[in-house]
């Protein structure tokens, strides 16, 4: 098994008298695509939250280890440390993508990288690279609302990719999409993440998304009741 990227121990995360983690330890290996399952409150969103520096748990630790450095705590990093490993490091997939209707699929890509301190014509060059390797060349200057659904949520995978993010995480990616889209789109997902040898976290409900990926672990009661590899 490749080196872990993420490493969560003794996760526990309570809204007031809600319990969302009761004590998670999890592994992610470098290069695998793990899907996340569970029913609606088990706390599977939390631990991604969690796991992606976007919520802080109220006890136990994430450690992520980038491709070359040291080990880093993310549970222990300030917001804006937290902020900018989420921008440098990190890629997101969300059900509804999330991406800004006012700007063209290209400019949605390219303002990741600009985020991040690329200047505007190579970040372009970079967006319009990613959204032709998924199938949307001659499509750059539409805007949202003028894509199809998975249109829409390969341009939000290009947005993940293009700063080279070693991890991404994906909410319920095909959530919003027919069954045939879905495997389109998760076929792209899987491409420019473990065929890149970049590692892939995804939520989902979908057990035909979760059958594609290489582990799956079931979250219940904000527990891990089991993680084994995909039928």
């Amino acid at each position: 098994m490749n080196s872990s990227v993420l490493e969560a121990r003794a996760l526990h995360k309570s809204y007031g008298t809600t319990h969302a983690l009761a004590g998670v330890d999890l592994t992610i290996h470098r290069g695998e695509a793990v899907a996340i399952m569970g029913a609606s409150g088990s706390g599977k969103t939390t631990l991604l939250h969690i796991l992606a520096g976007i919520v802080t748990p109220d006890a136990g630790t994430v450690t992520f280890q980038p491709p070359a450095g040291h080990p880093v705590e993310v549970s222990a990093l300030g917001e804006s440390a937290r902020s900018r490993m989420r921008r440098e490091s990190f890629g997101f997939v969300f059900q509804q993508g999330l991406l800004i209707p006012e700007l063209t699929a290209v400019e949605n890509v390219a303002l990741a990288s600009m985020i991040t301190g690329v200047k505007k014509a190579d970040a372009v060059q970079r967006a319009a690279s990613w959204l032709a390797a998924l199938g949307l060349a001659g499509m750059e200057d539409r805007r949202i609302g003028e894509l199809s659904g998975g249109q829409a949520q390969r341009v939000a995978i290009a947005r993940a990719q293009v700063t080279g993010a070693e991890l991404v995480f994906a909410d319920e990616p095909t959530g919003a999409l027919d069954s045939r889209t879905s495997q389109e789109v998760m076929d792209a997902l899987l491409w420019s993440t473990v065929g890149q040898g970049r590692t892939l976290l995804v939520v989902t409900h979908d057990p035909e998304v979760a059958s594609r990926c290489s582990r799956i672990v079931s979250v219940r009661d904000g527990l891990v009741v089991s993680s084994g590899v995909a039928a």
